[in-house]
């Protein structure tokens, strides 16, 4: 889906005040995505773009990381695509059986309707800078995120210590309302998540004084991220349970640890080969030389041999990227540039023309100003 444009306001989507809590977050999505889903309003052509505009705003609204990024930057400090903040596609069935019957289809089947249980955490996100090096070879990396943890004063039941939840007397613990209605198909039970206790089944009626009933609070963790040999930029690791945490002991989310590889100042990498530019004179290209080339596992000999063209490509087998999955690594790949010298002296020139003189080579004949400094020096 495209990206919401600057001017939308995600707390105005939602019907909800800057300040609101996450309980009421969850609870203003609810009501307007009743009202905004796509089966719902069948003939508004609108709909379906409203709804995952909708969604993206819940996405975004009840993730603590990317809420702090939002309130701070607006929505181009956000990146990614919208999903459905429940834990699927967007736009499906299961988002109007969510709405309408609190998850459960009318017709039977489907995802049960008894308590789901407080909610997981959020994913969170993060990215890690690396060196060209550290990259290539592994290395282990420290980042630090904001997140959510479990409140240790209530132990995450959100309630004061001493203390506990009681079951919900709206829903009896069950976490749903149901109500039962005439249609012209006949009696329809419908079941939505209870406004009392936002579809947690519990209520906190002497709220923890650390969390304030949330269960949890928002602590700046640092996590060591192995980084394993072969990564790239752009790739994305995955640690599980390293995510915010759900309010009053709901599950943990995901870290999503996006990595950034600087430059070399001698190598490119082409997949797992690594790329590299050598330079050699042209004098050296005819007659061949040996160089010690510095790669990254240290120095290889090299023999150049005489007669070498411009474009000539050497591989070193084993001295490029080791591969992420699997054994063995890329090679590394010089390509042979020869270097033309446009600042001869006088007598360097006199001696290549001899030289083309000997070959039999048409070369252009000096400018007057050059021939003169040529009869000069060896006056």
């Amino acid at each position: 889906m495209s990206e919401p444009s600057v001017a939308t306001d995600y707390y105005d989507l939602l019907g909800i005040h800057p300040d609101a809590s996450s309980d009421e977050i969850k609870r203003a999505y609810r009501r307007r995505a009743r009202e905004l889903h796509p089966d719902a309003n069948p003939d508004d052509p609108a709909a379906e773009a409203s709804f995952k505009e909708l969604a993206r705003a819940y996405e975004v609204l009840s993730d603590p990381e990317k809420r702090r990024r939002y309130d701070m930057f607006g929505p181009d400090g956000i990146g990614g695509a919208a999903s459905d903040p429940f834990g699927g596609p967007s736009g499906g069935l299961g988002d109007i059986f969510d709405a309408f019957f609190g998850g459960a289809s009318p017709f039977g089947g489907g995802r049960s309707t008894g308590r789901s249980g407080p909610p997981r955490g959020a994913d969170l996100e993060t990215v890690v800078h690396l060196a060209f090096e550290e990259a290539v070879f592994g290395t282990e990396a420290e980042v630090a995120i904001r997140t959510a943890v479990a409140c240790e004063t209530c132990e995450a039941t959100g309630a004061r210590p001493g203390t506990a939840p009681e079951r919900c007397p709206e829903c009896e613990g069950t976490g749903q309302v149901r109500r039962v209605r005439q249609s012209i198909l006949g009696q329809m039970v419908s079941a939505s998540p209870c406004t009392r206790c936002g579809g947690l089944g519990e209520v906190v009626e002497d709220p923890c004084p650390e969390c304030g009933g949330e269960g949890r609070q928002v602590r700046e963790k640092t996590y060591t991220v192995d980084i394993p040999a072969g990564v790239d930029r752009g790739s994305t690791l995955r640690l599980t349970g390293r995510g915010a945490a759900g309010p009053r002991g709901g599950g943990v989310g995901d870290l999503y640890v996006h990595v950034d590889v600087a430059a070399h100042p001698r190598f490119e990498r082409d997949g797992y080969d690594l790329v590299h530019e050598l330079h050699v004179s042209a004098v050296q290209a005819m007659l061949g030389v040996h160089i010690d080339f510095e790669t990254l596992d240290g120095v290889e000999h090299l023999i150049i041999p005489r007669g070498t063209q411009s474009g000539r490509v050497f591989r070193l087998r084993g001295r490029g990227v080791p591969h992420v999955e699997g054994r063995g690594r890329g090679d590394l790949m010089l390509h042979v540039v020869v270097d033309t010298p446009a600042d001869l002296t006088p007598e360097q020139e006199d001696l290549v023309r001899q030289l083309a003189e000997l070959r039999g080579e048409d070369v252009a004949p000096p400018d007057a100003s050059l021939l003169g400094k040529i009869r000069s020096a060896f006056k």
